[in-house]
């Protein structure tokens, strides 16, 4: 667990596109390099954590994108793949195997596609893909988790609120990812003194896990009329914020925000909120875009490798069947370069090639509307290195 919370978001602004990756990379020849690559000056090492469901398809896609952008711009990099979750379980026995975290540590990012799948469903708690991630944020002392939710005006038509509503929602939501219920003591099953069985999870928050920094609107969302513990965090954001008079600090009950999440979003610039309140706020967030499948995210820490992964989940039911949507993978990319590597540039490179294809009317299953074409990952991902190869989007 960190030492202190202290993200400092005046360098962080909720990103207005985010570039996920294809489900898989056209050989070079079917490619025809529009941009000369760069001499690489910088070089990088990338740990790749395919996991489970639809996570490899989208790891390799991602990974040849992420190669591309980087050739043009100087950038070499070395990928290290490295098994986790069920994968994992079904290798060594258990989710997170000591050399995956080790790699990790050693890297300069890690990039995650998805773990999970019925499979591993009623194996023991210790056993089960997740608590492999659980494991790997605390290895990696990652503790705040950007999710930016951005309705992009190509998919505005896939939201499912009216347009009116999810035009124009731009915003972030920094999850404390760390401490809370998900990792409070004591935890665990017993039996009550009417001899019925009982599982008890506690909600802990110690003064340092309050995330801390963010400049412009900030929401903190809590729920300090019932819990002990959100009556702290907001005592200690509200201390907080008194140091730092350009924020525009407000509080929200978690049961209001999950409403006015859907019924005006436009409200919100970055919402800050615990654990578990941010876990389930996020994914929310997600659907007023259109998809889960568009969205990005970072974990990130004081020091080290911060950990990138799209927010949906290993799609276990479409597994292999080139029907898994590839962009918030790519997009992952993008804040990879961004906010691990401050590579800019090619960031930015990814990110107008994800526009560029949409633009262009490509759409996967969960974002197809009639007037579009409809594609499966491997042809997603083959129409985004186009675009991260043209010249004309590198100019941008």
């Amino acid at each position: 667990m960190a030492a202190s919370i202290q993200l400092n978001v005046r360098s962080i602004k909720a990103p207005f596109n985010l570039t996920p990756v294809p489900k898989q990379c056209p050989k070079p020849s079917r490619i025809s390099c529009a941009a000369a690559a760069a001499t690489p000056t910088k070089r990088y090492s990338i740990t790749l954590l395919p996991g489970d469901g639809i996570g490899p398809e989208i790891i390799f896609v991602t990974k040849n994108v992420l190669k591309l952008a980087g050739s043009l711009e100087g950038i070499e990099f070395s990928f290290q793949e490295m098994p986790m979750g069920g994968a994992a379980l079904d290798l060594t026995g258990v989710p997170l195997p000591e050399e995956t975290l080790s790699a990790a540590k050693k890297a300069d990012a890690i990039l995650l596609g998805a773990i999970g799948g019925y499979k591993w469903d009623k194996n023991e708690k210790h056993l089960k893909p997740e608590t492999g991630l659980l494991q790997l944020r605390e290895g990696l002392k990652v503790f705040a988790n950007l999710r930016p939710a951005t309705v992009l005006p190509q998919l505005v038509d896939s939201s499912t609120l009216k347009k009116d509503v999810a035009e124009g929602v731009d915003l972030m939501v920094v999850r404390e990812l760390t401490g809370g219920i998900y990792f409070g003591k004591p935890r665990g099953f017993g039996i009550n003194e009417k001899g019925e069985d009982i599982g008890f999870n506690t909600e802990v928050y110690a003064t340092h896990e309050i995330a801390r920094k963010r400049r412009g609107q900030l929401c903190s969302v809590d729920k300090a009329n019932v819990l002990e513990a959100s009556m702290l965090w907001r005592k200690r954001v509200t201390a907080i914020a008194s140091e730092y008079p350009d924020v525009e600090l407000s509080h929200m009950y978690v049961d209001n925000a999950a409403m006015q999440l859907v019924r005006y979003p436009k409200q919100f610039d970055t919402i800050v909120t615990n654990n578990i309140f941010g876990d389930i706020l996020s994914d929310e967030a997600s659907m007023i875009t259109g998809s889960i499948g568009m969205l990005p995210s970072a974990s990130l820490g004081e020091s080290g490798p911060g950990l990138f992964e799209p927010i949906h989940g290993s799609a276990p039911d479409i597994a292999g069947q080139d029907k898994a949507n590839p962009l918030a993978t790519i997009l992952s990319a993008a804040m990879l370069l961004k906010y691990g590597l401050g590579e800019e540039n090619a960031a930015k490179r990814i990110e107008n090639a994800v526009l560029d294809t949409l633009n262009r009317g490509f759409r996967t299953g969960d974002i197809y509307s009639a007037g579009n074409k409809l594609v499966g990952c491997k042809e997603m991902g083959e129409e985004v290195l186009k675009s991260v190869d043209s010249p004309v989007l590198a100019a941008i």
